[in-house]
């Protein structure tokens, strides 16, 4: 596939197959993750891979529950993968006070997206998750506060039982040139 292919193809997918997923594959992922761009290349991001059910169950019952539970779905994925943050003092701290952008949430973004979109071509469906309960992912794991926790990805074969269409704005709807024009 080629990079359009991908991105058409990618869809947040909450219904996996009952297959465990390939360390491989899972490598491929968070190697294409480890080259995404970041302010003053810091790299913040640090990923902790959960595919064992066990660890992967204590986890769910930490962070999806109570208002989080909408959320119980990704206990369900393979593999839940918890991304973490290491802000930098310079690059953050100093882009929060002049920019108000907190860089490193960017940062993450980008890792996390190149990570889905590795998933994609490997045929792995994705659904990032930013509903959940921090404290309890921090206790699960024993997370000191230095580190943030910003997201988690469930990861796993799609059920195409449950791969519904792609509904996007159009790019009339989102997209001026020249001028802002919106109402």
């Amino acid at each position: 596939m080629n990079l359009s292919e991908i991105i058409l193809k990618r869809r947040s997918v909450r219904k996996f197959l009952d297959r465990p997923v390939e360390r491989e594959k899972i490598e491929v992922c968070l190697e294409a993750a480890r080259l995404a761009p970041s302010a003053e290349n810091v790299q913040p991001w640090r990923f902790i891979v959960v595919d064992d059910p066990g660890v992967r169950q204590r986890l769910a019952e930490a962070a999806f529950s109570g208002i989080y539970k909408p959320s119980r779905f990704a206990a369900r994925a393979p593999v839940v993968i918890v991304i973490l943050a290491r802000p930098d003092i310079v690059a953050n701290k100093l882009g929060k006070a002049v920019q108000g952008t907190q860089y490193y949430l960017l940062d993450i973004g980008i890792a996390g997206e190149h990570l889905v979109l590795a998933a994609t071509e490997l045929g792995l469906g994705t659904c990032w998750i930013g509903w959940f309960s921090k404290r309890g992912v921090r206790k699960v794991f024993s997370i000191p506060p230095k580190y943030d926790v910003v997201a988690m990805i469930a990861l796993g074969y799609p059920d195409p039982k449950h791969l519904g269409p792609k509904r996007k704005k159009t790019l009339s709807d989102i997209v001026r040139y020249n001028t802002f024009g919106w109402k």
